[in-house]
């Protein structure tokens, strides 16, 4: 690349300050179980993986951490990205009651978040709180830590997953992969929802 054409590329960025920084993570309902034993249900995308272990970061107001401090389980439902009205009809819903004043001028307290978003409870298998039986993908997990974030307002909580359900339908026959043609996970990009653009290519750990 020339001088020129280096300068000109640099030239393209500016510096921004965005109010959030979800560039692009798959949305994750995470459920876990209130006082009473009954369900919630948390949508989020801040979450990552590396080998069993999914790192969350959930907002310190809802009511996933104190079920999460109190439980240590939960199961993690990974929706495709046909169920996205569902996923909204989540997001302006707090199981927190009363709602904390940071949340009371855009959040509702809602008990029942199964009813509400039209999602269908399943019972896991080694943890107590329900799948989400609509979404292709469950992961019950266990939690190893929960900690404060560096800036304050969330907590860090580190999963470790013990038993992950797939359906039939998103899984390569006779193995234990995923078929990534079929599975089209929700994606949050900046505060919107998207759906995974046809298959690029293949990296060379790929296994299928």
């Amino acid at each position: 690349m020339s001088v020129q054409s280096t300068q000109l590329a640099m030239s393209a960025h500016r510096t921004i300050t965005p109010s959030v920084l979800y560039f692009g993570t798959p949305v994750v309902l995470v459920t876990t179980t209130n006082p009473d034993g009954s369900a919630n249900i948390t949508p989020m995308s801040s979450a990552w993986s590396l080998g069993s272990t999914v790192v969350l970061g959930l907002s310190d107001t809802g009511q996933a951490v104190p079920n999460l401090e109190r439980e240590r389980e939960c199961v993690l439902n990974l929706p495709s990205a046909d169920l996205w009205e569902s996923v909204e009809r989540l997001a302006p819903l707090t199981g927190r009651h009363p709602v904390p004043d940071a949340k009371a001028d855009r959040y509702r307290h809602e008990p029942d978040k199964f009813g509400a978003s039209g999602l269908t409870p399943l019972p896991a298998e080694t943890v107590r709180p329900p799948r989400v039986a609509e979404c292709p993908l469950h992961l019950e997990a266990e939690v190893v830590s929960i900690r404060p974030g560096t800036e304050g307002g969330f907590r860090i909580v580190e999963t470790l997953v013990r038993r992950v359900h797939a359906a039939d339908d998103i899984t390569v026959p006779g193995t234990n992969h995923v078929d990534t043609r079929r599975w089209h996970p929700l994606l949050y990009v900046f505060r919107h929802y998207f759906g995974a653009g046809p298959r690029l290519g293949r990296t060379f750990k790929a296994e299928t």
